[in-house]
Order: C-alpha cells, then sequence, then structure tokens
C-alpha cells in the first residue's frame, strides 16, 4: 500500500507572529525573536464536517474562537527552526484528523466468559457468606 501524500498547509490559512524566547540561545535570547506562534484558520482548509470536527477535538486548548488553532513553538534557537517545528505540529494535527477511525464491531460476551463470571460470583457469594456470625446449634 503506498504511503499517503503529505499534507500542504494553504499559505493563506496561516498567521505567523514572532515572540521572544526563553531557554537556551544565550544572550540572543534577549535580542531576537526565535519563537514561534502559529495561528491557523480551520476554515480556510476547507475540510469536510465530519473531519472539521475531529480536528477541533483533537486540538483541544489549542483550539480559540473564531476558528482557528494557535500553536507555539519555542524548543529551538532559531526562528526558522521553530517555524518548521510549529508547521509540522500543525500538520500533523490536520492529518490525523484526516484519518478516519475504524467503528468498533459489537459482540457478545461467550458462553465460556458468562459462566467464569457465574461462578465466580457464586465464589465469592460464599465466601461473604462464611462471613457471618456463627450460630451454635
Amino acid at each position: 500500500m503506498p504511503a499517503a501524500e503529505p499534507y500542504v498547509l494553504p499559505e493563506d490559512a496561516l498567521e505567523e507572529r514572532f515572540l521572544a524566547s526563553t531557554g537556551p540561545g544565550g544572550q540572543n535570547v534577549n535580542k531576537v525573536a526565535t519563537a514561534v506562534q502559529l495561528r491557523v484558520d480551520v476554515y480556510a482548509l476547507r475540510l469536510p464536517p465530519s473531519v472539521f470536527q475531529r480536528l477541533k477535538a483533537l486540538a483541544g486548548s489549542r483550539w480559540v474562537e473564531g476558528g482557528a488553532i494557535l500553536v507555539t513553538a519555542r524548543e529551538h534557537r532559531t526562528r526558522e527552526a521553530n517555524r518548521e517545528a510549529a508547521r509540522a505540529r500543525i500538520t500533523a494535527l490536520v492529518e490525523q484528523a484526516l484519518v478516519k477511525p475504524e467503528r468498533r464491531i459489537k459482540t457478545k460476551p461467550t458462553k465460556a466468559s458468562k459462566e467464569r463470571r457465574l461462578t465466580g460470583k457464586a465464589t465469592r457469594s460464599g465466601v461473604k457468606a462464611g462471613r457471618g456470625k456463627v450460630r451454635l446449634d
């Protein structure tokens, strides 16, 4: 089975902001805004309603009002590396939403499993019944 082509985010759906980052980078951290905040307009992606709902659920707290997903990348020292990391995260999220989950096939318990359950219940019932007061007749 051939691998599916990676999803390409349309440029008109992306909005980037560059922020001052924390962490490694020496004095460069104080001078250059290397962290990237990527905002993706989900409506501009033109996704089917089912994929849209899955994407909204997967995004969780990254989902913001107005139908957008907000991702911040600041783990790298350079702006370009953070930019790529943010885009990769959004792309992975959309690709995950594009995969339709398999439906669970309902099955009934087997006869043997029912018998095991009832045997276990009878055993526990006997143990609990034996915990009562002892009657001396």
